[in-house]
């Protein structure tokens, strides 16, 4: 399963949700807090405190995939993450 850790407009979460959509894989979306460079409002204190129990970073975009035990920041680095795995 995937879970994706982002934030509605965040360009960096955008891109990272059209390259699933383009890759027609299904994901769980969790949104901990509003875009922003120094990191917005949170919304939901219990997914931030999951995605830094899990990642370590308050950082999004942050891609889980269980089924591979991997975790990935940087939207760049996800994209190409995803396109070598699901593509």
């Amino acid at each position: 399963m995937l879970e994706l850790y982002q934030a509605e407009g965040c360009p960096h979460s955008e891109t990272v949700r059209e390259t699933l959509t383009d890759l027609g894989v299904s994901y769980v979306i969790h949104n901990p807090r509003r875009p922003g460079h120094e990191g917005g409002d949170v919304l939901n204190e219990q997914v931030l405190d999951a995605m830094t129990a899990i990642g370590g970073e308050d950082m999004i975009p942050f891609l889980v995939d269980t089924d591979r035990g991997e975790t990935l920041y940087e939207s760049e680095d996800i994209v190409e993450f995803l396109e070598e795995h699901y593509a």
